[in-house]
């Protein structure tokens, strides 16, 4: 048997029983993520040179001497019969392994998320400005970013074009044109695709990853020229997220751009994945952090301190904290308790408002 063939079976399992994750490591077995959980696979190790040669027969052209000179790389791969994954090859240790994440060819909706869309189909409303999805690697932020573009595929008429590094959910036309760039292949980088993508006269644009101040500058000039732009970023809350976006620029720029961010930012939807408790998977929990005018006047400020106050205090306009989401999730009966407190950032508080009890925050948002 080839080693395309093994590996193929081997992604046929993973899809058969619904694993988002495949982890190949040289002179190891193979390895599934299922609803969170690191499963053995029976099966021989993989040899390295069988990694090797999975790597160098799969990963495209362009990419070829990105792996050789960097001893990593990230690409798409699209297995017969099976489904798409993202692959992501690499060195440990002078030998090389693969971790592959499957994607379905058919962008999810919220439903199919299990997320309360409300907040989300109202930001995709949006004329302009930025929205930013958050989280930790693997928590579903391109899950939920996809989710959105298929909504507004298929409620608006808008051009829609993204950056994507690799291209994970593909789209078909709708209501909308959508058109697809794949970094390293489509245009050289994040940074140089977000200044021509201002020339495709684009409705909506998402960025895979604001990565760097060049990529975020850019962004910021399309949401205040009309353009709404969605990206992901890598934080644990709203506060952080905020944060990070500052850490992009010197300090004598920061009091200028508290104001632009003030007046582009529209939200940020921060995202982690606990253990349902009925039928396996993983269910999301959302912190939401939607601008309004105490919004906007805590980040003009600087006084990003007061932000999971000022959310606590918004929830008529669709903000919530992790705690609101988690105690609503353990009511529902979705999540155990224990899964809640251990995840909450606020844990006290969680236990204290799950027995009923609540303090009020009046006076704590100025």
């Amino acid at each position: 048997m080839s080693v395309l063939e093994t590996i193929h079976g081997l992604l046929s399992l993973a899809v058969e029983n619904g694993a988002s994750d495949v982890h190949m490591k040289s002179n190891k077995p193979a390895y599934l993520r299922l609803s969170g959980r690191l499963e053995l696979v029976e099966m021989d190790p993989i040899t390295p040179d069988e990694v090797r040669e999975f790597i160098e027969q799969t990963v495209p052209a362009e990419f070829y001497d990105l792996w050789v000179k960097n001893r990593q790389v990230d690409y798409s791969y699209s297995a017969p019969n099976v489904g798409r994954f993202r692959v992501n090859g690499f060195l440990q240790r002078g030998l090389p392994s693969i971790v592959m994440r499957h994607v379905s060819d058919h962008p999810p909706t919220f439903a199919d998320l299990n997320i309360d869309g409300g907040t989300l189909a109202q930001l995709c409303s949006e004329k302009n400005g930025i929205v930013l999805l958050c989280g930790a690697t693997g928590s579903g932020k391109s899950s939920t970013l996809a989710a959105m573009m298929n909504h507004i595929n298929h409620s608006y008429d808008r051009h829609i074009v993204t950056l994507e590094d690799p291209i994970e959910y593909t789209y078909t036309d709708v209501k909308s044109i959508i058109n697809q760039r794949e970094i390293g292949i489509d245009c050289p980088s994040f940074a140089q695709g977000m200044r021509s993508v201002l020339r495709q006269d684009p409705d909506v644009i998402l960025v895979g990853e604001m990565r760097d101040r060049d990529t975020f500058e850019t962004a910021l000039q399309a949401s205040e020229t009309g353009h709404l732009v969605f990206a992901t970023l890598h934080a644990s809350n709203a506060q952080q997220a905020v944060q990070r976006l500052f850490e992009f620029f010197p300090e004598e720029r920061k009091q200028s751009l508290q104001r632009q961010l003030a007046g582009a930012l529209r939200a940020t939807i921060t995202q982690k994945l606990l253990p349902a408790m009925e039928g396996g998977g993983r269910m999301p929990v959302t912190e939401a952090f939607v601008l309004d005018a105490l919004g906007r006047k805590t980040i003009q400020e600087g006084t990003f301190e007061k932000i999971e106050a000022v959310i606590e205090a918004s929830e008529d306009n669709g903000s919530k904290t992790f705690n609101q989401d988690l105690f609503r999730l353990v009511k529902a009966g979705v999540i155990s308790k224990e899964d809640a407190i251990n995840h909450s950032p606020n844990p006290r508080q969680l236990e204290m408002n799950l027995k009923g009890i609540f303090l009020s925050s009046g006076g704590i948002v100025g």
